[in-house]
């Protein structure tokens, strides 16, 4: 069973404000993190690879280019590090991702201006859903000032049932989110900047946004809208400001 997800206020309010939506106040914004509510490849990601080859190398007693070649592979096949490690290793998922993740994320941290005023302006409730860990997330949320515009944080802790972990772009995860929501997949939208995770969120019944930095990470060759994206934007704040009609 997913574990206990993390209310930034209390659920019984949370489950009020479900019932009285109606209209846009109705919707359900899932957002991601990492390059679609701030520009991780500007300082972060480096950051990220590092820590991951480092915790690795001591999970496992390797040295660095085996750790390199082991985390760039357990990334491929399973849409997660930690995820081959656990299991082919049976590594300590959460002792990985804090020592994986162990840095200030401050000084870091590039993102548009205003972020948070154009968070309240968006109608609906949001959500964070990232495959990151939650110490991180946090964190990066706290120092961009947008942390209280989200009601809860789903982080790759949360995404762990049934023995395994099911992150995005897994169908059953998102299914089971909105399950503990209380949103409709017609009344729900993910943002974010990987297309893979996008297509599993349609195969959901969701809405997708897909946010298109070119030289990002999951840029390459993606200069067309694919059909299972309804929006598709540069920046969160076109998403926010011009509030374009979803498909």
């Amino acid at each position: 069973m997913l574990a206990q997800r993390h209310l930034l206020r209390p659920a019984a309010r949370l489950r009020r404000s479900r019932r009285v939506g109606t209209g846009a106040s109705r919707r359900l914004w899932l957002f991601d993190l990492d390059n679609t509510l701030h520009n991780t490849s500007h300082a972060i990601f480096p950051r990220i690879d590092a820590g991951m080859t480092r915790a690795v190398e001591h999970a496992l007693g390797v040295d660095t280019d085996t750790a390199n070649a082991l985390r760039k592979e357990y990334w491929r096949r399973y849409g997660a590090t930690v995820i081959g490690l656990v299991k082919h290793h049976g590594i300590d998922a959460d002792e990985f991702l804090r020592m994986s993740h162990d840095f200030d994320v401050k000084p870091l941290i590039k993102s548009e201006s205003g972020l948070a005023a154009k968070l309240r302006r968006l109608p609906g409730r949001k959500v964070l859903l990232t495959n990151a860990p939650f110490h991180y997330a946090r964190a990066v949320l706290r120092h961009m000032g947008i942390l209280r515009q989200f009601e809860s944080l789903w982080s790759i802790e949360h995404m762990r049932w049934h023995g395994g972990f099911r992150p995005k772009p897994s169908p059953a995860l998102l299914r089971y989110v909105l399950a503990r929501e209380g949103a409709a997949p017609r009344d729900t939208v993910l943002v974010e900047d990987t297309l893979a995770n996008l297509r599993g969120a349609r195969r959901a019944g969701l809405r997708t946004v897909h946010v298109y930095h070119p030289g990002t990470p999951f840029a390459s060759g993606q200069r067309q809208r694919p059909s299972y994206v309804d929006l598709r934007v540069h920046s969160v704040s076109e998403l926010l400001l011009s509030r374009r009609p979803l498909r």
